[in-house]
């Protein structure tokens, strides 16, 4: 029981990491998709949207080459801390965020996008700067789809399993995640182990996307009303 809630802890603690990246790195990304056509747009929307059409496997193993001990990040790690990012809770984080950013992006893209201009118009002529704007007007407006965002990049890191087992591996008590625990059982013939993982997977999934989903519309999960 005890290595069972340690492999959930794990899962939920580089989920919740792997979300918080994701939306750091995320919002900047999808305010500047939302602008209207500037120059290398193009290019950054493909880039940004290319893990959901890759197979997890091949994003991994473009992580793998970026973090080992030959790569950038990984000839990086090694000079500042003397060891790579490979098979650590780090790089599972990180995969888990590279292939939550796209969902998060396009949702957060499409709500900022939905913004009336005549909002930032009329924040301009009360004398608000860029900043301000953004804060006070385009984030409040856009909150139900950048919430939404980040409901589907925590979804999608808390059942992650191919690009994390090339660049985290299957380690148990350190980065075996719940998917990766599920696999193992079923590798070893333990299909009551691999049942019950699945359940608690399943159920902490539907928990949270329950209570995530009540809380998209702040306003209305306070009133305790209403569809989300």
């Amino acid at each position: 029981m005890n290595s069972l809630l340690w492999t959930l802890w794990i899962s939920l603690r580089i989920s919740l990491l792997a979300t918080a990246l994701v939306m750091v790195v995320g919002l900047p990304l999808a305010w500047m998709l939302s602008r209207p056509r500037w120059k290398a747009k193009g290019l950054l929307d493909v880039a940004v949207n290319l893990p959901l059409v890759l197979p997890p496997t091949v994003v991994g193993y473009y992580l793998l080459l970026l973090m080992s001990r030959g790569g950038p990040v990984g000839a990086l790690t090694q000079r500042l801390w003397g060891a790579s990012l490979i098979f650590t809770p780090t790089a599972a984080v990180l995969a888990s965020a590279v292939l939550g950013l796209p969902l998060f992006v396009q949702a957060a893209r499409n709500a900022l996008e939905g913004v009336p201009p005549e909002a930032y118009e009329a924040a301009q002529i009360d004398g608000a700067d860029r900043w301000s704007a953004i804060r006070r007007i385009y984030i409040p407006l856009a909150w139900p789809g950048i919430w939404t965002g980040l409901l589907l990049a925590y979804a999608r890191s808390l059942g992650e399993f191919g690009a994390t087992i090339m660049v985290a591996g299957n380690i148990p008590g350190k980065t075996q995640t719940m998917s990766l625990a599920i696999y193992s059982a079923v590798q070893a013939g333990h299909d009551s182990a691999a049942n019950l993982l699945s359940l608690i997977l399943t159920a902490v999934a539907s928990f949270s996307m329950w209570v995530g989903l009540r809380w998209r519309n702040p306003a209305r999960a306070r009133r305790g009303g209403g569809s989300p």
